[in-house]
């Protein structure tokens, strides 16, 4: 019987070890926010077509250890095209974030790019961000942050299709925040 008991005390011991204290980035998810507007909710008219064009201020947290850099994507899924139904149009892409930075300020495609960062082109073949312009109806911009393993080569002003291939198999996390906007 004495055998049993101990047994059963050290299986107990390793599992009490092993749930009694998870790591906190195990179950911490990354989240991605913006003073400028809620998840789900109104992208306020400056950071339009319509308004200033002006990138709005991302901030996130959850980052998962052995990031190394970050991309962000910004597109909308609900862009109106008869001829290919599921396009989606491309607002933003940046690479090559700094693992060290935690936003980015309001404005920031408009000021000149930091040491080490990289653009990818939009749907209007221009690098930066091109806000929300939608032609007509409600419009879900997805903005979309990859946390990686890797620092990215020069791709030479990728597409999204294309940054995303370079990804592949390098993304620790993703965290997105929707922004709504109509015209």
């Amino acid at each position: 019987m004495k055998p049993f008991y101990c047994m059963f005390f050290t299986v107990f011991l390793l599992l009490s070890l092993a749930f009694a204290n998870p790591e906190k980035e195990a179950c911490e998810a990354m989240e991605l926010k913006s003073p400028n507007f809620e998840n789900q909710a109104e992208i306020p008219r400056k950071h339009t077509c319509d308004g200033g064009d002006i990138s709005p201020e991302l901030r996130w947290s959850g980052v998962p250890n052995g990031t190394r850099s970050f991309a962000l994507v910004v597109d909308d899924p609900d862009a109106p095209d008869p001829a290919n139904p599921k396009m989606t149009w491309v607002h933003w892409v940046l690479y090559n974030i700094p693992a060290s930075f935690v936003s980015l300020p309001e404005g920031f495609s408009k000021q000149g790019l930091p040491e080490g960062f990289l653009n990818g082109l939009n749907d209007w073949k221009r690098t930066g961000y091109g806000g929300p312009c939608p032609p007509i109806g409600m419009h879900r911009y997805f903005h979309k942050l990859y946390a990686l393993d890797v620092i990215l080569s020069d791709l030479k002003n990728p597409t999204q299709k294309q940054l995303e291939k370079a990804m592949d198999g390098h993304i620790l996390k993703k965290a997105e925040l929707v922004g709504l906007y109509h015209r």
